[in-house]
Parts: structure tokens; sequence; C-alpha cells
């Protein structure tokens, strides 16, 4: 007992009491987090009742991924426990967000059936910071833009606000979507392909036409071709060329194709796609209507 009369507790009692391992309240009384309240007259350490509830806390920190010198610090005042826990709370989500992207990579290098080189290039491309998966967007949005000043201020500001957000906790189909993503900004066939489908839009805009022209264009052929698809007409059949005229006119038909296959191209389609999959964004309206527009095109050419 304490001279107080207090009882004291051995090491084996203690372990007895909270079911602790006698190695490990040992070990922490080594390392000073639990210091003995007296020693036994053959030198055995002996704890108080201050000691236990100190136990307990230790135990509870440690549980709760504390490394000892932290819990020294709140054990001395340095630190509260709410302090150390926010602190673990934020290394924690980091922790989890990271292991969702390892999780989401697995599940894309499964999908995808890839071999190894395959596999770095999607861990790296899903480990990308935010700003360095803007700059690859920039970059293509910087090499598309270039030189082509008459291009509608419509199309043009749509084109440079084009961000990429992958978010934090990505799902496997979002990682899916910006590791495709990524692969299609940095192909030159498909730079090559955008760039061309922005130069019919610099080409065709006459001096001192409004902006947003080619917006309206897009919105007409909504309101044309949308009504036809819902009856049911067959783009390859008669019944499209009343709406191809009321659309373009007496233009060439050829011409058009190229520049209707140019802006809305099927991979032009998925770049679209994967975007607002990416950003957690709808869907892309309409696109089955331009594809309606491109098939009837197709079906009349060289006609």
């Amino acid at each position: 007992m304490n001279d107080d009369g207090t009882r004291l507790f051995t090491i084996g009692e203690l372990a007895g009491a909270t079911g602790l391992s006698v190695r490990t309240i040992r070990f922490w009384s080594d390392e000073g987090v639990l210091a003995p309240a007296a020693r036994s007259p053959g030198g055995y350490r002996l704890y108080d009742a201050a000691g236990a509830a100190r136990l307990e806390l230790i135990r509870t920190l440690r549980e709760l991924g504390l490394g000892l010198d932290e819990v020294r610090t709140v054990l001395a005042g340095e630190r509260t426990v709410a302090e150390v826990a926010a602190t673990h709370v934020a290394a924690l989500d980091a922790r989890i967000r990271a292991l969702k992207v390892t999780r989401a990579v697995l599940s894309t290098v499964a999908r995808r059936g890839a071999e190894a080189a395959e596999t770095t290039i999607v861990n790296k491309l899903a480990r990308l910071s935010a700003a360095e998966r803007q700059r690859i967007i920039e970059e293509f949005v910087t090499e598309t833009l270039h030189g082509l000043d008459t291009v509608d201020p419509e199309i043009q500001e749509r084109i440079r606000r084009t961000t990429v957000h992958l978010a934090d906790d990505p799902t496997p189909e979002e990682v899916d979507a910006w590791v495709e993503l990524a692969e299609m900004l940095q192909d030159p066939e498909f730079r090559a392909l955008m760039r061309r489908a922005v130069e019919f839009n610099a080409a065709d805009r006459r001096p001192g036409e409004p902006r947003g022209r080619s917006l309206w264009f897009a919105r007409r052929l909504v309101e044309l071709v949308a009504p036809a698809r819902e009856r049911g007409t067959d783009p390859t059949g008669p019944g499209a060329d009343e709406v191809l005229d009321d659309l373009f006119g007496d233009a060439d038909r050829a011409e058009v194709l190229e520049r209707m296959t140019a802006g809305f191209d099927e991979r032009v389609a998925r770049y679209r796609e994967l975007l607002a999959v990416v950003n957690r964004q709808p869907a892309p309206p309409h696109a089955e209507d331009f594809a309606w527009v491109v098939a009837a095109l197709r079906a009349r050419a060289g006609r």
C-alpha cells in the first residue's frame, strides 16, 4: 500500500485487470509513458489508481493509432486529445482517399487486363495532382486554338473553360474515364481531329458575324432532328432528305459531311462523354441528334 493507505498494483495485477499483457505494460513503463508510483522492497514496479487510469488512457490512444511520442504530448498536457484526434482524422482522411484511388486503379487494371507497362501508366495517370491534370487539358486546348483567332468567341470560351475535376474518392468508372481521356488528349491523331474541327469553325465564320452562330446552328439542328428521330425517321431513308434540306439548304453534302464528321466524330463524342464522367456531370445532351445527321449525310455521300 501507499503511505496514504491506497492500494498499489503490480504489473501482473494491472495485466489481469485490464487484459493487457505484462510485456506491453512493462514496455510502456520502460518508455516513460507509465511511470510507477513506487517500488516494492524487491525492486518491482508498483502502480496506484491514477496509474491504472493512465494505463487505460494510453491503451485508448494507442488503439486510435497514436504513436508513443504523441501519447507523451497528451499525457504531458502539451496537446489535448481533441487536437491530436483532429490531426489523425485529417491523416486518416488522406489515407482513405489514397486507398480509394488504389482500389479504383486496381479495378481499372483488372478490367483492362493490363500488363506491367500499362499498369504503371494507369497508376501514374490516376495519381496526378489536380494541377497536373489541368496542365494536360490546358496544353490540349492551347494546341487546339493556337492561331485561330476567328473561331466563334462562344466556342473559344467553351473550349478554354474545359476543366477536369477527378474526385478525391474516384470510382473505378471515373478512373477508367480519366485514364482513357488522358490518353486521348495526348494522342496526336485526336489532337489533329479536334484542331481540324476548330479550323472549319474559323474558316466558316464571316467578318462581322455575331458571336454564337455555331451554337445557334446546334440548337437549330436539334429542333429539326429530334422530332424526326421521335417519329422513327430512318437517317438512311428518303424521309431524312427534308430534314437535311431544311438544315443545310443547297450546300454541297460532301463538304457538309466533312465538317460534321470533324466536329461530331465518334471520338469527339467519346471525349465529351469522358469529360462528363470524370467531372460527375450529366452526359452531353443531343449526341444522338448529331449522330443521326452524320449517318444521314454518309448515306448520301457520293450520290
